[in-house]
């Protein structure tokens, strides 16, 4: 294998957990003004979810924004890899939500929108004393336009931590990954803001060793030197916004690509059944173009005859109907 590929491969493998599927969907151009437990022991006596103090503290830069939508994405470099945060505000009901997000096989399908994941497939119980204990192992492939085959594999242990009327906590883990990376988490909580809109808290994280992060570096250096994040950071020449680079643009830039999987997901989810997968790949392929500096990768068509191609792939193996 050549050093161009190993980097690669380091680099998709902490792209990987972008799983950065927190994301959701008709985003409100505003937060609700419904007004949460302003402070966390507040919400500890009324018994109302800590995520609700984060709301009202996140409110005025969830209103204004570079994003056009009430969204806030964080980055983080750890002491042994890479951390990121996904908050957002939801045009769907909570009830909406958790019917979609604490389904493995939903994740499945959402995760599939995202242009490097190929295949998807959940196994465990259903029913009985052990129900809820599933493994998600998603494919991802280096490249795009490489073979599903060619694809390494992320085991995940999935499990729904809590499920009430007006909050959701899922949570998946995989102690360990290809290439020098390890102890992946994701985790999304949602909590309802009004009878109409949900707040959610998408965080995934992972480690990585010294040949990991060197390999990573190295690609950021130079077949991935124009690659930029989303936070500014500076401006350039013209007062055009300087983005953030390196590992936490790499962070940010999965981060938007998963958030944008769940947003298609929930924002076609009342389409006719026959209709749905066709609009969730227009959905998503439009959400990334709106940020095309930092996510574009392909033209329309490609992108579509790929997933398409998946879709059928996957359909033949397993006899699904359309979603």
């Amino acid at each position: 294998m050549s050093l161009s590929h190993r980097i690669c491969n380091a680099w998709i493998a902490a792209c990987a957990v972008g799983v950065a599927a927190s994301t959701t969907v008709c985003l409100a151009a505003a937060p609700t003004e419904w007004v949460p437990p302003s402070t966390s022991a507040e919400a500890a006596q009324t018994g109302s979810p800590p995520l609700l103090a984060t709301y009202q503290r996140m409110s005025e830069k969830l209103a204004h924004n570079a994003f056009g939508r009430p969204l806030q994405l964080d980055s983080a470099e750890t002491a042994d890899g890479l951390k990121g945060d996904v908050y957002a505000v939801v045009d769907h009901p909570i009830a909406e939500v958790s019917a979609t997000l604490k389904s493995a096989s939903h994740w499945c399908e959402l995760l599939l929108l995202h242009i490097n994941n190929r295949r998807c497939k959940t196994t465990g119980e259903t029913t009985g004393a052990t129900a809820g204990a599933r493994t998600l192992t998603l494919s991802v492939v280096r490249a795009y336009d490489q073979a599903p085959e060619s694809a390494f594999e992320l085991p995940f242990a999935y499990r729904v931590v809590h499920s009430e009327a007006d909050h959701l906590e899922v949570d998946m883990s995989a102690p360990s990954g290809p290439l020098g990376t390890s102890n992946y988490r994701v985790s999304l909580e949602a909590v309802a803001i009004d009878e109409h809109k949900t707040f959610v808290h998408f965080s995934y994280s992972y480690d990585h060793n010294m040949m990991a992060r060197l390999a990573t570096q190295a690609y950021l250096a130079t077949f991935g030197s124009d690659k930029v994040g989303f936070t500014i950071v500076g401006k350039g020449s013209g007062s055009e916004p300087e983005y953030i680079r390196g590992t936490r643009g790499l962070v940010e830039r999965n981060a938007m690509r998963y958030f944008l999987t769940l947003d298609a997901y929930l924002a076609e989810r009342a389409a006719p059944p026959g209709q749905q997968f066709e609009r969730r790949l227009h959905h998503w392929y439009n959400g990334a173009e709106r940020y095309a500096r930092q996510l574009h990768e392909v033209d329309i068509e490609t992108y579509l005859a790929l997933k398409r191609d998946d879709r059928e792939r996957t359909r033949s193996r397993q006899g699904t109907g359309d979603r």
